[in-house]
């Protein structure tokens, strides 16, 4: 799980934009009267989870977010802005590198990737977009859409706009292994095909990394002499470089994770976050 520290940093920027806009953020909306525009039928697949980008919750300035199990039946209303030039070439939180040129946007909760339908509800312009980064941070902000998409929505002059996310199934041939919302069949006729199986996600508190090992191993040390049970130390390349990472767990959940990251603070280490190992 990765989630750009420079996209908190503007987007905290951006509350002075934000003005007196507010956001509706009824689920579920009617469209209004009048609107000829079909209503978009209602997914039966999901795109399969990126290895990043994922995990069952991160925090970022001060608040959590809960990734969603799944983005099926996800419609919501809400302001949209849009990030473009100073992103272009960086690495989006599910590991793709970003392209202001392309269909794409970031969403704090979606499943990463997810395909959403964007309007414009001032205007009825629409575009589908993938979604495969986080943000944006900023309070009453449902959507940050890439140049392209912005520019499509007609919103890069104002910066943003009121605009009603739907989710929609994957363009065709963007499904490796779909999973289904069918009805289960009975128990004596269930048949699981292996690509189906899911993978098992394992959490961990990361508390730090280390370009030396002896540094990692001090610290592992001292996290053993204040009563933690479980440190160990995952060495893997990064880049040109080898880090060694000190975690701690597996946990269990989110409330687990509060409690370690409570106990490092009171021995004065700090930073700790989330990180998910995926087990097929």
């Amino acid at each position: 799980m990765s989630v750009r520290a420079s996209r908190a940093a503007r987007t905290c920027a951006a509350l002075l934009l934000l003005g007196l806009l507010s956001a509706c953020g009824a689920s579920s909306p009617p469209r209004a009267a009048g609107d000829s525009r079909a209503a978009a039928p209602v997914p039966t697949a999901v795109a399969p989870r990126s290895d990043r980008g994922n995990p069952p919750f991160y925090d970022v300035l001060g608040k959590r977010y809960h990734v969603l199990p799944s983005s099926l039946g996800y419609v919501e209303r809400g302001i949209a802005s849009w990030y473009g030039r100073d992103f272009h070439g960086l690495s989006t939180s599910s590991g793709e590198v970003y392209d202001m040129n392309a269909m794409t946007a970031a969403h704090t909760t979606l499943p990463l990737p997810t395909w959403v339908e964007v309007t414009n509800l001032a205007n009825g312009k629409s575009v589908v977009v993938k979604v495969n980064d986080r943000g944006p941070f900023v309070a009453n902000r449902l959507i940050d859409l890439s140049y392209a998409a912005a520019t499509a929505l007609d919103i890069v002059r104002d910066g943003t706009a009121r605009v009603e996310v739907r989710a929609i199934a994957p363009p065709s041939g963007s499904q490796r292994e779909p999973t289904f919302a069918a009805a289960a069949p009975a128990p004596s006729a269930l048949v699981v095909a292996p690509a189906l199986v899911p993978r098992a996600d394992l959490m961990f508190v990361q508390v730090a990394a280390f370009s030396q090992a002896d540094n990692a191993a001090r610290l592992v040390a001292r996290l053993r002499a204040s009563g933690f049970s479980n440190p160990v130390v995952v060495t893997e390349p990064d880049g040109r470089r080898v880090l060694h990472r000190v975690r701690l767990g597996p946990i269990r959940d989110a409330g687990e994770f509060d409690e370690l990251s409570a106990r490092l603070l009171a021995i004065g280490v700090g930073g700790s976050r989330l990180v998910v190992e995926h087990v097929q």
